[in-house]
């Protein structure tokens, strides 16, 4: 059986929420928020990175999905989480979502991972998030990405 590809993996996603045909493959590398939104030409702000974070005690993965002008507090959300996280390595971030760091997308992971969503990505009316490599991302709206994850809102910016 051929191994499906992981932005092949975000765009089956996609169709399953309704968000068809929104993946695209950009020249520039989108790898980090500040390559994605001169990519786009748009604010920093409209990208939305995916931040993979380890708990410790249970080796659990967590997603959080904040603005691209939003730095993560791990005290605020080792808070909401209960017990201690950090910061996952790309080793971790590849098994439990499917995706290299730079091209971790919302949707298409290979498991279920608790997801949460900083509240400031509701701020914008539509965004760009990763599409499963650091050169493809797709466009949503704060409602479709709350449906497509199934992600609780939450405050952990610093």
């Amino acid at each position: 059986m051929a191994k499906v590809r992981s932005v092949d993996r975000v765009a089956e996603a996609l169709v399953a929420h309704g968000m068809g045909g929104r993946s695209r493959e950009l020249p520039e590398s989108t790898r980090t928020a500040a390559e994605a939104g001169a990519a786009l030409g748009c604010e920093v702000g409209q990208i939305v990175k995916s931040l993979v974070f380890r708990v410790p005690t249970t080796d659990a993965a967590l997603l959080v999905l904040a603005s691209g002008s939003t730095r993560v507090d791990v005290g605020k959300l080792s808070a909401i989480v209960g017990e201690p996280v950090e910061q996952a390595s790309g080793a971790f971030v590849r098994e439990r979502t499917g995706f290299a760091i730079g091209g971790v997308a919302p949707v298409g992971l290979v498991a279920p991972v608790t997801t949460y969503i900083e509240r400031g990505v509701l701020a914008w009316d539509r965004f760009w998030a990763a599409a499963g490599s650091p050169r493809t991302v797709f466009d949503a709206t704060p409602d479709e990405l709350i449906a497509a994850t199934g992600g609780d809102v939450v405050d952990v910016a610093e």
